[in-house]
């Protein structure tokens, strides 16, 4: 009778934890609920009109019947409204030239209010939205006329800096109303305008065996200059076709390798002795414990470490074309060095250390040509005098 008794329980155990489940499912969605209900009732009496309509709507697309919502939606949304035309009128009594930016904004986040609303038949039956669409459309038109205007008058002023804002202001127009008027037109010219043509001198080098290598850095630095990487009113022309092209220059980069020394070599040889205790023969004793009989194995290393070192320095400046004003200078330092190390040894190879066999395994090898160390001690230079020119050029004059 125990037994059974015991089983019968066990047998129950189950269904009343599921019943639990879902008893405190039910609890925590109509906390849920109500927590929902409550925040919308506070965002409400915080004053925060547009975030309680959003909220209560929810609320409705839920429960249709919900007292709150529909007590409250109505006024949230007209206090929302109110709100909102309140803004509005103080943009447009400003004399803020872009106040219809500011009034187009406004007029987006309540026709977001009458999308929000009209996704809930139920809210819908509560409140009917305005359609702002329309007064959208009339705030950009005249956002964009703004803007234009703006370019318009920049542009008169025909002069690099002006244009330059004038190509802002027709872009930001174009974003407002595509094809406005003839704004792109007029971005364009003002882009011409506005642009600074930098000639890249020849590179002169004093070595002449040198000079190839010379111009093949002076040529990478002018297509990463060309790539637009710096500013994109500023554009870099080799000095030689821009005079082809008959592109008139207002601003000058001469490159000139001051000083370098390509190759310099260093030979360092060094005698070591090594040595190391190394077990020849192990036996037992009577007890069957082992005894280890060690030896002491030399060596003499020879190791020789062959260094080349180039290195040397640019001079650039950069000067107006019209005036002849030094705008920069600087000097700017590389250097490169080559490394080989390699060796020999006599007496007991047992005695050499794992690093010391890995030397005598190398070989006396030839640095690298002339023009690959050359290339190599530039590369320094040519990153720093990348950044360089990417913070001179940040700002125009």
């Amino acid at each position: 009778m125990l037994i059974g008794n015991s089983e019968d329980n066990s047998n129950k155990v189950y269904p009343l934890n599921k019943i639990r489940l879902r008893q405190l499912f039910y609890v925590f969605a109509i906390s849920m609920l109500f927590l929902s209900c409550k925040s919308g009732e506070k965002l409400y009496n915080k004053g925060r009109y547009d975030e309680a309509v959003k909220v209560f709507v929810k609320k409705l697309q839920r429960k249709p019947k919900d007292v709150t919502a529909n007590r409250l939606l109505a006024t949230a949304y007209q206090h929302a409204q109110q709100e909102s035309d309140n803004r509005v009128n103080s943009y447009l009594s400003s004399n803020n030239t872009l106040k219809w930016e500011s009034v187009r904004n406004e007029y987006r986040a309540m026709q977001n209010l009458y999308q929000v609303i009209h996704s809930s038949p139920a809210a819908l039956q509560l409140v009917k939205p305005k359609d702002y669409s329309t007064a959208i459309t009339g705030a950009q038109e005249n956002a964009a006329e703004a803007r234009y205007n703006i370019g318009v008058s920049l542009l008169r002023r025909n002069d690099k800096a002006s244009a330059r804002n004038a190509y802002d202001e027709f872009t930001a127009t174009l974003k407002l109303v595509n094809h406005y008027k003839d704004a792109e037109q007029l971005r364009d010219e003002a882009f011409q305008i506005g642009v600074v043509n930098v000639m890249v001198s020849q590179l002169e080098v004093r070595a002449p065996y040198y000079q190839f290598t010379a111009n093949q850095f002076r040529d990478y630095l002018i297509n990463e200059l060309q790539r637009g990487s710096v500013n994109r009113f500023v554009r870099f022309y080799d000095e030689g076709l821009a005079h082809q092209d008959n592109i008139r220059p207002d601003e000058f980069i001469d490159l000139r390798f001051y000083d370098f020394v390509i190759g310099e070599t260093y030979v360092d040889r060094l005698q070591k002795d090594v040595s190391k205790e190394i077990i020849v023969k192990t036996t037992k004793d009577s007890t069957g414990k082992e005894i280890n009989y060690t030896q002491t194995v030399k060596a003499t290393l020879f190791i020789t470490t062959k260094t080349v070192v180039s290195k040397g320095l640019l001079d650039y400046q950069i000067t107006d074309a019209a005036t002849g004003k030094l705008r920069r200078t600087d000097r700017l330092p590389g250097s490169y060095t080559w490394r080989n190390q390699f060796g020999t040894f006599k007496g007991d190879e047992r005695a050499l250390s794992d690093e010391d066999k890995k030397l005598m395994g190398g070989k006396d090898i030839p640095p690298p040509p002339p023009a690959d160390l050359f290339i190599a001690f530039t590369q320094p230079i040519y990153a720093n005098l990348i950044r360089d020119l990417q913070t001179f050029y940040t700002r125009l004059p």
